[in-house]
C-alpha cells in the first residue's frame, strides 16, 4: 500500500504540472499541447530542468531563470495538491480497478475548481467529456470485479444529482449557472458508485463548504450578500468529502 500511495503521489506531481497548463490555457481557448511552456515575461521556453514539479520552483526561488519574472506560488501548490489528492484516493481504493476512475476525477476536479475560481466558468471542453470518461473508467471495476450493482447505482447517482441541481437552477437561476448542473452529473456518477450515503453527504457538503466560504468573505468584507461566488470548487470539495470521508 505504501508503494502504491507513493507512486500515485509522484504521478500526481507530474499531472499537477500539466494541470497548471490546462488551468491557464483552456479558459483562453489555447492549445494545451503547443507551444511549449514559456515565461510570460521574456517568452523564453522553460527547459526540462526548470520544469521539475515543486523542486524547480524552489531551486529558482520562484523566479524565471532568464528574466527574474516572479513565478506564482500557485504552480507548486497545484502540483502538491494533486499529489495529496492522488495519494488520498490510493489509500481509499488501494489497487482496485476503481482507482484510475477516481484519479481522473482528482485531476479534472482540480482543473475545473481553479478555472471556476479564476473565471466563474466551468468549460464544457472539460466537463462534458468527463461523462463518457467516467462511464468507461467505472465500467472497469464493474466488468472485472462484477460490481454491476455499483455501476447501475453510479448511473442513478449521476441522474439524481443532475436533476437536483437542474431543479435548483430552474427555481432560482440567479443562484448558480448551468455549468454547475453539468458538473453535478459527473460528480454524481462517482459518488453513486460508492453508495447513496456518500452521494447525499457529497451533495450537502458542497453547500456547507460554499456557505462557510461565503460567510468568511463577508466577514472580511471581500463580498456582500449578492456577490457572485463560484460554486464549482465547493461541489468538487464536497464530492471529495463524500468519497474519502465515508467508508464504502
Amino acid at each position: 500500500m505504501l508503494a502504491l500511495t507513493a507512486s500515485c503521489a509522484l504521478v500526481g506531481l507530474l499531472i499537477g504540472s500539466f494541470l497548471n497548463v490546462v488551468i491557464y490555457r483552456v479558459p483562453r481557448g489555447e492549445s494545451v499541447n503547443h507551444p511549449r511552456s514559456h515565461c510570460p515575461g521574456c517568452n523564453n521556453e522553460i527547459s526540462p530542468r526548470d520544469n521539475i514539479p515543486v523542486l524547480s520552483w524552489l531551486l529558482l526561488r520562484g523566479r524565471c531563470r532568464h528574466c527574474g519574472e516572479p513565478i506564482s506560488v500557485r504552480y507548486p501548490a497545484v502540483e502538491l495538491l494533486t499529489a495529496v489528492v492522488f495519494a488520498a484516493f490510493a489509500v481509499k481504493f488501494g489497487g482496485s480497478w476503481a482507482l484510475p476512475a477516481y484519479l481522473y476525477l482528482g485531476a479534472i476536479g482540480i482543473a475545473l475548481a481553479l478555472i471556476d475560481f479564476d473565471t466563474q466558468r466551468l468549460p464544457n471542453v472539460l466537463t462534458l467529456p468527463s461523462y463518457p470518461v467516467a462511464a468507461a473508467l467505472l465500467l472497469l471495476p464493474a466488468a472485472i470485479d462484477g460490481l454491476w450493482p455499483d455501476y447501475l447505482r453510479a448511473l442513478a447517482g449521476g441522474a439524481i444529482l443532475y436533476a437536483f441541481y437542474f431543479i435548483i437552477v430552474f427555481i432560482y437561476p440567479a443562484g448558480m449557472g448551468f455549468g454547475d448542473v453539468k458538473l453535478a452529473g459527473v460528480l454524481g456518477l462517482y459518488l453513486g458508485f460508492i453508495g447513496f450515503g456518500p452521494l447525499v453527504v457529497g451533495a450537502f457538503a458542497a453547500f456547507a463548504l460554499g456557505g462557510i466560504f461565503g460567510l468568511v468573505l463577508m466577514a472580511v468584507q471581500r463580498a456582500g450578500r449578492k456577490s457572485a461566488i463560484p460554486f464549482g470548487p465547493w461541489m468538487i470539495a464536497g464530492a471529495w468529502v463524500g468519497i474519502v470521508g465515508l467508508p464504502e
